[in-house]
């Protein structure tokens, strides 16, 4: 009954999806180690140059509040 109404029974869905999972085509693994190393030091690059604007910011206000 549940198929003539237009949906899937839980067999059609996870046939469906079973097929779906089967089409994911996954990535080598030296591949996501090199991406992963990659978005490490760029997170860290990005993360040391945000505190030095943010020191220097600092400085400048402090600096103008102080005259």
């Amino acid at each position: 009954m549940a198929a003539e109404n237009g949906k899937k029974t839980f067999s059609q869905h996870w046939s469906s999806l079973k097929a779906e999972y089967n089409k994911i085509i996954w990535p080598e693994p030296q591949k996501v180690v090199r991406q992963t190393a990659a978005t490490v030091i760029i997170s860290a690059i990005l993360g040391i140059i945000i505190a030095v604007l943010d020191m220097l910011i600092q400085y400048g206000v402090d600096f103008l509040v102080n005259l």
